[in-house]
């Protein structure tokens, strides 16, 4: 759902919720509510969390993991998850 032109594996067997990172929501032992996240691919979520290189600007990669978690959410609703 996060879909990183050129990083995406597009490989579902790979694909991990990925958590949302902001200063009161998460942080040092706190992870956020499982609601705030996106469904990403392991390079995906590798970029998210600046494990791997990307030469993506992070407030790209960042826009792009809130949209992933807007469609997670939807999917969710969709499926009648949530």
């Amino acid at each position: 759902m996060v879909r990183l032109p050129e990083i995406c594996n597009h490989n579902s067997e790979t694909v991990v919720l990925a958590h949302i990172r902001m200063p009161g929501i998460s942080g040092m032992g706190l992870k956020a509510d499982d609601l705030l996240g996106a469904w990403a691919c392991s390079a995906c979520h590798d970029a998210i969390d600046r494990r791997s290189h990307t030469d993506l600007d992070r407030d790209y990669v960042r826009l792009a993991h809130f949209e992933g978690m807007v469609r997670t959410i939807a999917q969710l609703r969709k499926e009648e998850i949530i």
